[in-house]
């Protein structure tokens, strides 16, 4: 799914108005409908009271016919007009003049009132237009919306969320509900605080239109990572299905390549060799049949010298940074002809040596968690500086990054792609370990570079969005990612079969 800046949208909103003979009075009608349709699936008690403070632009203007329809359908409705909240449009004014028809009285006063009880915060304060830093008497609204405890509910976006620019006061959302398309600004680290969970709802906007219009920001939902997603052929045999070799592991690590190793296994790679120390030859054996091992050196790797020849490598999971180790990731720099999948001390290594950099196979796949990518970067002055970093250096050496995050991108070139699935369960050791074995296991099956990193990070977050209703966020493990692979992709080949 695309992601369009602000002017494409409001450009796709003119096409649509146009093309279709309707006014921006019905089409704020038609969007601000699909709210309340959520609203009334979401919150079927009419016992619940929403509270909803309104600006006097067009968001307020959708908060406006929100409201009436609630108040229509008998649902108990406050209302606050924000002063200083924009001057009022044309649409706006449509919308107050027909919701002053169901008698529901909006109040206009500075001193807005919090209702207590079933209360749902409806924020239609400010859209995706905002521009200009909030006063003084709008931030303290937002700040007291923020302080109560009632479900906020944001209309398109957070108020006093910049699309373009970094925020530091807005709602603070647990629920966006944006029209038809996805917003960068909703996914990056910064604006953490401001959105929770992201709601798309379809307003019927001019197809042909939108699908003309180019993007380098794109949303990586269901139906994209089911274009990527390579069902295995019904002739099959472990030959067909590739060879990969992660490379990994020291004293007191060894556990970090059995994991990547095993979830390559599990990404339905036909084989799989651990490359590792000797320290670490009995755990592999014992703790994964399945794979078989190489080994080197005794508490740490010394030289990577095989026979084989994988599809894929994967280096780094519990590497360690001995010097001796660092040289032969050297020398496996220097003499691969096929792409790498980076991670962990391997990508340490390499910030540290950064001459090394040029000797990176192209579209070699590098998998840095936030302080990893800062070591290979540099430091970034906001999420902005930091895409532009991220997309210079991928162009830089013709790589692929995984920005691991809450919202994982992998950015290939000027392209970046964030991934919808994952939680916070997430959020354990190990897990970008199961990632590196994931990414490389698909390289292994034939997937492109940046397939495999994209489909990759789209499978490994669904695990976790499946299990946690099993195991909970604070219990889940990076085993269960290896343990949940299968029943994220039946789930995904489910999905398939429908597009």
């Amino acid at each position: 799914m695309k992601i369009f800046d602000t002017k494409n949208i409001r450009e796709a909103d003119k096409i649509t108005i146009s093309n279709q003979g309707i006014t921006s009075v019905q089409l704020m009608e038609r969007a601000s409908f699909e709210v309340f349709l959520w609203l009334k699936k979401h919150f079927a008690d009419k016992e619940t009271t929403f509270h909803i403070f309104c600006g006097q632009g067009n968001n307020g203007g959708d908060g406006l016919v929100v409201a009436r329809l609630l108040k229509e359908d008998n649902y108990p409705v406050v209302v606050d007009i924000v002063q200083g909240a924009g001057k009022p449009t044309p649409e706006f004014d449509v919308a107050l003049a027909l919701i002053k028809q169901t008698g529901l009285e909006c109040n206009t006063e500075e001193d807005y009132e919090f209702e207590k009880g079933k209360l749902i915060y409806i924020d239609a304060i400010f859209g995706i237009g905002i521009n200009r830093e909030l006063s003084a008497d709008v931030k303290e609204v937002i700040d007291r919306i923020n302080q109560h405890n009632g479900q906020v509910i944001s209309i398109d976006a957070p108020s006093g969320l910049f699309m373009d620019k970094p925020t530091e006061v807005a709602v603070e959302s647990d629920v966006v509900l944006t029209f038809h398309f996805p917003k960068l600004a909703f996914y990056l680290p910064g604006n953490n605080d401001f959105v929770n969970k992201i709601e798309i709802l379809d307003i019927g906007l001019d197809k042909e239109f939108v699908s003309g219009l180019s993007s380098y920001y794109h949303l990586v939902n269901t139906k994209y990572a089911c274009r990527h997603y390579r069902p295995v052929k019904p002739h099959a045999h472990k030959g067909t299905q590739g060879h990969a070799l992660i490379v990994g592991g020291s004293h007191g690590k060894i556990g970090a390549v059995c994991l990547a190793a095993k979830a390559a296994l599990k990404s339905g790679c036909g084989l799989v060799t651990a490359y590792l120390p000797e320290c670490g030859y009995n755990i592999i054996q014992t703790s994964l049949p399945e794979a078989m091992a190489l080994t080197d050196g005794d508490r740490h790797i010394t030289k990577i010298s095989f026979d084989l020849q994988p599809k894929a490598i994967g280096i780094g999971p519990g590497l360690g940074q001995h010097p001796e180790t660092q040289q032969a990731f050297y020398e496996l720099l220097k003499a691969s002809t096929i792409p790498l999948v980076i991670d962990a001390d391997a990508l340490n290594i390499l910030s540290y040596n950064k001459e090394w950099l040029s000797l990176l196979p192209q579209h070699s796949v590098l998998t840095p968690h936030p302080k990893e990518l800062e070591r290979l970067v540099g430091k970034w002055q906001d999420d902005f500086d930091r895409l532009e970093k991220i997309k210079q250096f991928s162009k830089t050496y013709n790589v692929i990054i995984v920005a691991k995050d809450s919202h994982t991108m992998v950015c290939n070139g000027s392209e970046i792609y964030i991934n919808s699935t994952g939680n916070a369960a997430l959020a354990t050791g190990g897990t970008g370990d199961t990632l590196t074995g994931i990414i490389t296991g698909l390289l292994a099956q034939g997937y492109p570079s940046a397939d495999a990193a994209i489909f990759g990070v789209y499978l490994h977050g669904l695990t976790a969005d499946i299990a946690v209703s099993e195991t909970g966020h604070q219990a889940f493990t990076a085993s269960d990612v290896i343990n949940y692979t299968g029943k994220a992709y039946l789930k995904i080949e489910k999905e398939k079969a429908k597009f």
